[in-house]
């Protein structure tokens, strides 16, 4: 039970990031694609009907881990606690940006919120691959299971390791070169010309700084954390997940149409979350020097996760309904033509 509780909250984080992860990237190139007004509304346009929807993900992950895993949410909320106020607060941000832009058209604050919307987008993707860094890597429990990590300290991983080290930075630039080319791809498929030809022409080159991120943070993480991969040594089923991410990564390159390039984007970030999660499994909150904190010793009792899922099992099926009713409904390009 401890077990399908771990790839449950996978499933919600996954599900998160592969789809705000789109609309992050698309706020984060949203200066930089559009050369006019009206293109700046298309990018948001693209993304209008979805975003909010998106953070539903979020939510549902962070209320999942605090039920299924009460251990781990109360010493990685108390822990995290500085990047997460940040994220809360670029998250609220992000939000009043979209917002205030339709509502105040005016010479001086329409391009200050797009600055807004864009640099709040960026922080996040920056944030959140940082925080996946930091889970690989491991933090400095205590015998309590406690933990407190500054922004940081000597940019080391040994010793007293902050928030960001050189390990975490690098994981942080793979997401943001991951989502920016997420972003880029959901662009093109929902614009017109030109913009579907600038995304695109934008996602191929990210396509290639994001094959040498990859490859660079693989062997960086081996190095952090030399028996990382010692779950797919004993069970080699789970290179199922690195070959989905491979693939993928393949099929944004090669792919003809802007759809079928998303789609692999999706199985690269897919595979990529799945392989971090395959490689510390049974751990959810590894140790610098330690297991950490594991799936049994960090979640609820054994008749709280079979009642629980009674109950989550309906409303993940309504959060998948919703979700499907809602990028049934608006799909394809958006209404709005680009200005020419």
């Amino acid at each position: 039970m401890e077990t399908l509780w771990f790839w449950l909250v996978a499933i919600l984080i996954a599900g998160y990031v592969l789809l705000d992860g789109f609309d992050l990237g698309a706020g984060a190139l949203h200066l930089f694609l559009a050369k006019t007004e009206a293109e700046r509304d298309q990018i948001l346009d693209s993304i209008g009907p979805f975003w909010d929807g998106n953070e539903v993900w979020l939510l549902a992950g962070g209320g999942t881990l605090y039920f299924a895993f009460p251990t781990l949410y109360a010493s990685a909320f108390s822990g995290f606690y500085l990047p997460l106020m940040v994220v809360l607060w670029l998250l609220i941000l992000r939000g009043i940006a979209i917002e205030c832009r339709h509502m105040m058209h005016h010479a001086l604050w329409t391009p200050f919120w797009d600055v807004v919307f864009s640099g709040a987008s960026a922080l996040l993707a920056i944030f959140l691959g940082a925080a996946l860094g930091n889970v690989v890597r491991g933090v400095p429990l205590d015998a309590n299971g406690e933990f407190f990590l500054p922004f940081w300290t000597d940019f080391r991983v040994s010793g007293a390791p902050g928030i960001l080290d050189w390990y975490t930075v690098l994981v942080a630039v793979l997401a943001f070169a991951a989502l920016l080319q997420h972003g880029a791809l959901w662009v093109a498929y929902r614009t017109h010309e030109p913009m579907e030809s600038r995304a695109l022409a934008a996602a191929r080159r990210l396509w290639f700084v994001l094959l040498g991120l990859t490859a660079l943070v693989t062997v960086a993480s081996v190095s952090v954390r030399p028996g990382l991969f010692s779950n797919f040594a004993s069970s080699p089923a789970g290179a199922t997940f690195p070959l989905l991410a491979l693939g993928g990564l393949a099929g944004a390159f090669h792919a003809t149409r802007p759809l079928h390039k998303f789609y692999g984007s999706c199985a690269y970030i897919l595979g990529m979350l799945t392989s971090v999660v395959f490689s510390v499994y049974p751990s959810v909150l590894p140790g610098v020097d330690g297991p950490g904190l594991t799936i049994y010793n960090a979640s609820a009792p054994l008749y709280g996760l079979q009642i629980g899922l009674v109950w989550w099992v309906p409303g993940f099926l309504l959060a998948c309904g919703y979700a499907a009713f809602l990028y049934r409904r608006f799909a394809g390009k958006v209404d709005k033509p680009a200005a020419t």
